[in-house]
Formats: structure tokens, sequence, C-alpha cells
């Protein structure tokens, strides 16, 4: 039995010896390779529309203020996919709201003041010009006046920010499809004694402003459109202007069918900042919620198209603005450390798709490259 047992136990391990050298087996025939094509889920999805909403001046605690303001929620909250974005300027570790917006429009650093152009003083094609370039349709619309810095920095190329005329004049130099905001003053009484208006209707706008009639109670007839909302700035929400909500829901529809290429939209809460720069926590958090009102807006769209990006930003926080010891819900205790811009990271939201491409920290140049990538552009 022993001897028996024995060779038993030889021959298991030659076998497998030889098992593993693999000189005794034949080996099995080949098999054709089996290709799993990602399912629609596991496809990447380019967008059809590009809508960028920057709320100027908001950081981290605008956001939270008007959270806590509104009944323990925003809008934003429906956003998964978040950052942060490295606001600071060519030139300066605090941004203005031109080189900020010169940033996410051109893809570019620039000096402060700067309106399209690079820090070479020389100008750089927007995404608003690729789009027009390449068949979408265009919008912008600000609650401060259109010739402002940040809706500026998309449509106007001019050295510095306060040149208003100039700006304004640059609109007549690129076919956008919509505009809404303010400063009329701007396109009608000027040195130069154009009159802007005329020259836009001229080449087919419809032009209306709040001397004509209020924008809720007009129906653009499908020319360009464009539409001042105020002689100069328009009043903060809380002193009754009450158009960015319905302006944004406005924009949209004028735009989705205008072209089959799609369309980009620029929307600012433009007045953020403004009650930053006043240290006046009730102008931050009443703007704050105005804007988050624009934001359900176009998520009310976006969640029903589903070929829509919504990205929103902000060009710089302002104020150094903090919530304070003592602050309840609806009784907030609130402190500011600066009149001005800060250069804290800033977040950045991002819904529908291609909306993956917006997480982590990154350049705020970035959102231009992510914005022309999404639309496949090269």
């Amino acid at each position: 039995m022993k001897k028996l047992l024995f060779a038993c136990t030889i021959f298991v391990l030659v076998s497998c010896k030889t098992l593993n050298s693999g000189t005794t087996l034949t080996p099995p025939p080949p098999t054709t390779p089996v290709v799993v094509e990602p399912s629609p889920q596991e496809t990447p999805l380019r967008p059809k529309n590009i809508i960028l909403m920057i709320g100027d001046g908001m950081g981290l605690t605008q956001i939270s203020a008007g959270l806590y303001s509104n009944g323990m929620k925003l809008a934003l909250e429906k956003f998964k996919h978040i950052g942060l974005h490295k606001c600071y300027a060519d030139n300066d570790l605090i941004t203005d709201s031109a080189a900020a917006a010169t940033s996410f429009a051109c893809g570019i650093k620039t000096y402060n003041g700067a309106i399209g152009l690079d820090a070479q003083e020389k100008p750089v094609k927007t995404i608003l010009e690729y789009a027009e370039m390449k068949g979408l349709a265009t919008g912008l619309v600000a609650t401060s006046t259109i010739v402002h810095a940040t809706p500026a920095s998309f449509i106007a190329h001019q050295k510095v920010r306060s040149m208003y005329e100039e700006i304004a004049a640059d609109f007549l130099n690129t076919e956008v499809d919509l505009f809404i905001g303010g400063g009329k003053k701007y396109f009608d009484r000027r040195v130069d004694k154009r009159n802007l208006l005329k020259e836009l209707e001229e080449k087919g706008y419809q032009v209306a402003s709040f001397l004509d009639e209020d924008l809720k109670e007009i129906q653009p007839n499908g020319k360009n459109f464009a539409y001042l909302t105020a002689d100069s700035d328009p009043l903060p929400v809380a002193q009754g202007r009450d158009y960015l909500p319905h302006a944004s829901k406005l924009s949209i529809d004028f735009l989705k069918d205008r072209s089959k290429e799609g369309f980009f939209l620029m929307i600012e809460g433009s007045q953020i900042d403004w009650g930053g720069h006043a240290n006046d926590a009730n102008y931050i958090i009443t703007e704050m919620i105005d804007f988050d009102n624009s934001i359900a807006e176009v998520l009310k769209f976006a969640e029903e198209d589903g070929e829509t990006l919504v990205i929103v930003t902000a060009d710089h926080e302002t104020g150094g603005f903090a919530i304070q010891k003592g602050s309840k819900p609806d009784s907030l205790v609130t402190a500011f450390t600066s009149d001005y811009h800060t250069a804290d990271l800033i977040p950045v939201f991002a819904y529908g798709p291609g909306a993956e491409a917006f997480m982590g920290i990154y350049e705020n140049t970035a959102i231009f490259d992510k914005m022309f990538a999404a639309f496949g552009w090269k």
C-alpha cells in the first residue's frame, strides 16, 4: 500500500509539473475577441447648446447666504458636477471682471481692464464670435448695462473697460442674435452723435427699450432682438427690477429654434458684485436669490431638452463676505474684509451633456477650453 501511495504521489507531482510547464497540453483553439460597444449611457454626449451663467462677485459665502435666506434651498443644488477655478489676472492676483470674463470668453489670461484683448492688447476671438462663425445663434443678458465688463468681454475688443461708447459700437460688428441689458444712453446719446439703435434697426434688428414697453409685454418678431432695460444701470432687484428670470426664459425660447446648429447664451447676475462692493448683505442676498431664480428657469429647459450644457460660475468673489457667529437662517450676522474683489477660488457648477469635464480645480481660462471642446470644435 505504501508503495502504491508513493507511486501515485510521484505521478501527481510529475503531472502538475508537466501541466505547469505547458509542454504536454494542446493549446485551445483561438477565439474571436469579443468587442463590447459602450452603451448609450456610456457614450460621451456633446451639447447642442451651451448656457453660461455668471454670478458676478458670487463666492461660496454669497451662495450660502442666498440658500439660508431662501428656505434652505437653491436651484443650484441640482448640479452634481462641481469644480473650482483659479481667477487671478495676468498682472494681478486680484482680478477684475474684465480680465476674468475675457478669460472665460477667449481662453487667455489678460490684464485687469482688458475687454477681449490679450496681455499685449491684441484682439482675441471670443466664444460668442466662434459660435456666430459656426452658424449658432447667440445671446447676451445682464442686470448691468450690456456694455459692462462681463457681457462686453464676449463681443467687444477694447483696451479699457470704461470705453462704454466704443464697446457699444462693437455690437455692430458681430451678428449677436439677442441682447438684453441696461445702458441705452451709450447707444443713442453719444459723443460722436451716432445713433446705434437706428443702425441696429437698419441691420434688421427689432429694437426696443424700457421707454417703449415692458420686456414682459414684448413679443419678439423673428428678427434679431435688442432690448435696453435702463438708460444707464438697471435698478437693484430690491428696488423693483424683475426682468432676469423672464429674460432668461425669453432668450432661450428665442434662440432655440433660430439655428439647427444650436446656440450659445451668456446670462449675468451682475449686481451680486455691487452688493459686495457696498458691503450690503441684503443687497447680496436679494441679488443671489434673483440669480438663482434665473438658474431655475434655465434648468427647466435643460432638463426637458437633454442637449443643453449649463455652466454656473463667477468671475471672482467680492467683499470678503463672511457669515458670523450668532447667525440664524432668517437673521444672518455678516462681515466683510474688503470693499473690493478677493482672490478666493471660485465654484463652477455644470449640468447636462459634457458636465463631467467641469469637475476638479483648473484655471479660469479652462472654462473657454471646456466649452470649445464640448461643442466639438477644433
